[in-house]
């Protein structure tokens, strides 16, 4: 079994990796299949990441949507041919800054635990 603090530590690290990856806008987003691939991934292992925190941290955030970052990981890894890039943009522009928040708030609380 792994420490959960490692989950907290990948999906830090996607989150950034995001960030640094989509810098340069939507536009430069929607025109470079690198960094679409990139994107995809970094979620997609943020994702899976989530899914493996334990509940009890989750449920000090219950403003952020669990299930659904789950459920997107199903999608990104299993329908990738209908993955639809307005959504991925929606999700790195309204969804990660949240998601960051909880998760900066979640590692302060359980870290040292």
């Amino acid at each position: 079994m792994k420490d959960n603090k490692i989950y907290l530590i990948h999906v830090r690290d996607c989150i950034a990796r995001v960030k640094e990856y989509t810098l340069e806008g939507k536009q430069a987003f929607y025109e470079d299949t690198k960094t679409q691939d990139a994107v995809i991934r970094n979620l997609e292992v943020m994702s899976e990441s989530v899914k493996k925190l334990p509940k009890e941290w989750k449920e000090t955030h219950p403003e952020i949507l669990w299930g659904k970052i789950t459920g997107f990981r199903n999608i990104l890894a299993h329908e990738y041919l209908s993955i639809d890039l307005d959504i991925l943009w929606e999700v790195v522009e309204c969804y990660l800054p949240p998601l960051e928040i909880a998760i900066e708030a979640i590692t302060q609380k359980f870290w040292n635990n």
